[in-house]
């Protein structure tokens, strides 16, 4: 069972964490902002479906730190370098044309906080 006003104070980290209103972050995993209100205010627990649309949302945030604060936010298997917020981080710091292992990156799609992206391709 989740603790409810923990839950509440890790999702609200991640709002900051990325700037947000509790609006836009509405708008960004496709709810309705009463329900982030909801949330917040403790009236209402998170969904199942709520929860999935974070995470889907936002990679960095780990199901199990989201849900009882066990691991770490935001998490550093999906940003090199924890201590720099994901608009700060520089492509060619963080990513090599080629891994180890062969494998060549096609593609990288940038998503911003108004709701544009960049699209860069490997030709």
């Amino acid at each position: 069972m989740i603790n409810n006003e923990a839950f509440v104070k890790r999702l609200q980290k991640v709002i900051d964490y990325y700037g947000e209103s509790a609006s836009s972050f509405a708008e960004k995993i496709g709810v309705q902002r009463s329900s982030i209100s909801h949330i917040l205010s403790g009236r209402n627990k998170p969904s199942l479906d709520f929860v999935l649309k974070v995470l889907s949302s936002f990679p960095e945030v780990e199901l199990y730190w989201l849900l009882n604060g066990k691991g770490e936010f935001p998490s550093n298997k999906n940003i090199a370098n924890t201590t720099t917020k994901p608009q700060e981080l520089k492509i060619e710091d963080t990513l090599k044309p080629e891994s180890e292992n062969g494998k060549k990156i096609e593609r990288i799609v940038i998503f911003y906080s108004d709701g544009s992206f960049e699209n860069f391709q490997n030709d």
